[in-house]
């Protein structure tokens, strides 16, 4: 099977969740994306165009700086990459984690939590900072969606790198 990585954002513990079960019910590794300058509730508030969330969506060039590395990015087939819905998109430190690393021949495949937000154009836009991968348009998922249903969906990229057929055949 080829190797899998569950990296991750997480402002409030809802996508931690979900990433976390994801990796258990695939046997992904998982890796936390975290700033560099850790998130404030006040910097969280969406309402206040002045927070630090609300500019960084705001300028689509943005890059939060990310704490610390994926030691060896080369040794995975498919990354699930998971954060919270921002403005109806990823947050920018996820474009930051998409531009820092050479996505050449990988499948990567979003994933997003949302009290109702849609994911946008998400994977579009992290095709478009990782031109060499081949992205998917990824899939919202409410904060308690069970583990079993995780795996049934993830199963679709990590089996097409296994070399299984789709049916266990």
């Amino acid at each position: 099977m080829g190797k899998a990585l569950t990296a991750y954002f997480s402002a409030s513990g809802v996508t931690k969740k979900v990433a976390e079960r994801l990796a258990k019910e695939t046997g992904a590794e998982l890796f936390r994306i975290e700033p560099e300058i850790p998130y404030t509730d006040e910097d969280l508030d969406w309402q206040d165009k002045k927070s630090r969330s609300s500019v960084e969506m705001n300028d689509r060039g943005c890059r939060p700086a990310i704490r610390s590395r994926v030691g060896n990015m080369s040794q995975y087939d498919v990354i699930f990459v998971g954060f919270p819905v921002w403005w109806y998109r990823e947050p920018s430190i996820i474009d930051t984690f998409m531009e820092s690393y050479d996505f050449s021949g990988k499948t990567v495949v979003p994933f997003a939590t949302s009290g109702g937000s849609l994911m946008g154009d998400s994977g579009k836009n992290m095709q478009a900072l990782a031109p060499s991968a081949k992205v998917m348009d990824g899939k919202r998922f409410a904060a308690e969606v069970p583990g079993k249903e995780l795996a049934a969906w993830a199963m679709e990229w990590i089996k097409e790198y296994s070399g299984e057929d789709k049916n266990g055949i």
